[in-house]
């Protein structure tokens, strides 16, 4: 599965560490003084850093985050940059908070309509102009959009998300503190939790997969997972640790190598207003479970499937045993939403599953997969 040629792709410098957010102030303006911040509705601390920001001279205009970001929002965040002359732009939130930044970052400086830059179908995609400065700052534990290329948008007309994607939108900054994510609540620590898992098992599985990507995976999923199961028992800051590690590993790990089928399909099912998190964790235990057989029957090597199950059964699981089943107890146990209750029609499988067939993230899958298989994941996740 894996290949010996590789290259690297991560933020240009990353600090990591609980209460490392206080060098924010110092860090940001070797960037620009005129910064467009975008935040969040729920992190006081980006205020705090909005004033620090501005009584050390810069300007600072501050842009709220409403949800995933779809076309409109990025439309007024491009506008809102351009008319502040931002020099720099700053994300202060979850994964969606940043791949906002992260799009108004690439698009503001790119002359007409941001959607002339997305891969839309109608015709190829202009290419940006060399974007301004980002500075992303997670308060999730997640998604790893702090590290990646590529910002997520959502197109309501076309019931679909679309990625925004350029070498020159990976971080200049990264600020990567633990202490930001500290008593988020249960349902977003499991969801994004789970995102991070599923990135990272998608990364080591995928065709792609190659000894730096390897390095990164094997050796922080186990404890991942672990940390995983410890916050949905009881708050720990050592374990809020170890997953804001594994979230910023699995972006620098997706980006240096691909994912699979999981986030295939969810692109194309978050298209309806699911949380992305929450799609990654149903899919994973059947995405899982169907890849293995279908290597299994082809006569592929299963030694990488046969060790993600033993990390999962480690993990979630009581005792040895199958750990997709465990993986998929563990969802169940705390109350992870199906299929139906993150949007998706029940009449909308057959659709779902084409286009996830011909998504990006799918032809990085460890083996082809055929729509039949693709229908036998989706209703095992229903």
């Amino acid at each position: 599965m894996g290949v010996s040629d590789f290259g690297l792709t991560a933020p240009a410098r990353t600090i990591f560490g609980r209460d490392c957010r206080g060098r924010a102030v110092e860090m940001i303006p070797e960037f620009g003084r005129r910064l467009l911040l975008v935040r969040g509705g729920s992190v006081g601390w980006a205020e705090d850093l909005t004033s620090a920001l501005s009584t050390s001279g810069c300007a600072v205009e501050v842009l709220r985050s409403q949800g995933e970001p779809d076309l409109a929002s990025v439309r007024q965040g491009v506008s809102v940059a351009r008319a502040h002359r931002a020099d720099c732009v700053v994300a202060v939130g979850g994964g969606s908070v940043i791949d906002l930044g992260k799009a108004v970052a690439g698009l503001c400086t790119s002359p007409g309509d941001p959607a002339d830059y997305l891969e839309l179908g109608d015709q190829a995609p202009a290419r940006l102009e060399a974007p301004v400065p980002f500075v992303a700052i997670p308060t999730t534990a997640g998604t790893g959009a702090e590290a990646t290329r590529n910002a997520v948008i959502g197109v309501p007309e076309r019931q679909a998300k679309i990625s925004l994607r350029d070498p020159r939108l990976v971080p200049d900054l990264a600020i990567v503190d633990p202490a930001l994510s500290d008593g988020c609540p249960r349902a977003l620590t499991l969801a994004t939790g789970l995102d991070a898992i599923t990135q990272l098992i998608e990364s080591y599985l995928c065709n792609r997969a190659n000894p730096l990507t390897d390095a990164l995976t094997a050796v922080t999923i186990p404890g991942a997972i672990t940390a995983l199961v410890t916050l949905m028992r009881s708050e720990d800051p050592k374990a809020r640790e170890v997953m804001a590690r594994a979230s910023y590993l699995s972006g620098v790990a997706l980006a240096n190598s691909g994912l699979g089928v999981v986030h295939g399909l969810a692109s194309v099912i978050g298209g309806y207003g699911g949380a992305h998190g929450a799609i990654c964790g149903r899919l994973l235990a059947p995405a899982l479970k169907v890849n293995a057989a279908v290597a299994q029957r082809q006569g592929l090597d299963t030694a990488r499937f046969r060790q993600v199950d033993h990390w999962l059964s480690d993990g979630f699981g009581e005792s040895p045993g199958d750990g997709v089943q465990a993986l998929r107890a563990f969802v169940d146990d705390h109350d992870l939403p199906g299929l139906g209750a993150l949007g998706v029609p029940s009449d909308g499988m057959a659709e779902i599953g084409q286009r996830g067939l011909s998504a990006s993230s799918t032809r990085a899958n460890p083996v082809p997969l055929d729509q039949g298989e693709l229908q036998e994941i989706l209703r095992s996740a229903g």
